[in-house]
């Protein structure tokens, strides 16, 4: 494994997880339940900036590697997983939706692997309808993790909306990976 910045960058990543779960769970009397929110939200939005920054760096200073290759998506799929987990926890969110979320990104992830081992890889790189969703996906979980008003606006509400919305956006990528994927799965009977 070559530690570079932008590996680095996706460890970060992951690293900032267990804080930002963390904290929710300081007491009301630590921390406010606005400052929770706020805190939270901007440490969502540090790993969401990062997982954007060290695709960029790897191919602007040429440090693409394998393992990078690997850990990012993982390391974006955990993120995530845990700010749904969160948010069902706290009644922010719908458990169906976050489960067809996670379980969306089990899927893809497992077929991609799958498709790597019989050389296909390319057949289902990230397509432009993944890249929308994950832009819904991440306005959605940080106007959910804000929970606040913002300027008179429901974040609670719009992030609501924008999660169904990502949610729709998730089964319609899935089902796009699935039929670019079938040709190597009917290879398979």
């Amino acid at each position: 494994m070559r530690l570079n910045i932008p590996n680095l960058l996706t460890w970060l990543r992951i690293f900032l997880i267990p804080v930002f779960v963390a904290v929710f769970y300081f007491s009301d009397e630590m921390l406010s339940p606005q400052h929770k929110n706020l805190i939270a939200t901007a440490v969502f939005l540090l790993a969401a900036v990062t997982d954007w920054l060290d695709g960029y760096l790897a191919r602007k200073l040429n440090q693409t590697s394998a393992f990078g290759a690997f850990l990012d998506p993982v390391a974006d799929k955990l993120m995530v997983a845990a700010a749904l987990i969160l948010l069902v926890k706290l009644g922010r969110a719908d458990a169906i939706i976050a489960f067809i979320i996670i379980g969306r990104e089990i899927t893809i992830s497992a077929l991609r692997e799958w498709m790597a081992k019989v050389g296909a890889s390319k057949s289902i790189a990230v397509s432009m309808l993944g890249k929308v969703k994950t832009t819904f996906q991440m306005l959605a979980l940080l106007l959910l993790l804000y929970h606040d008003s913002l300027l008179g606006v429901s974040c609670q509400g719009w992030g609501e909306w924008l999660l169904y919305v990502s949610a729709l956006l998730t089964l319609w990528s899935m089902l796009d990976y699935l039929v670019r994927a079938m040709p190597q799965l009917q290879k398979a009977k």
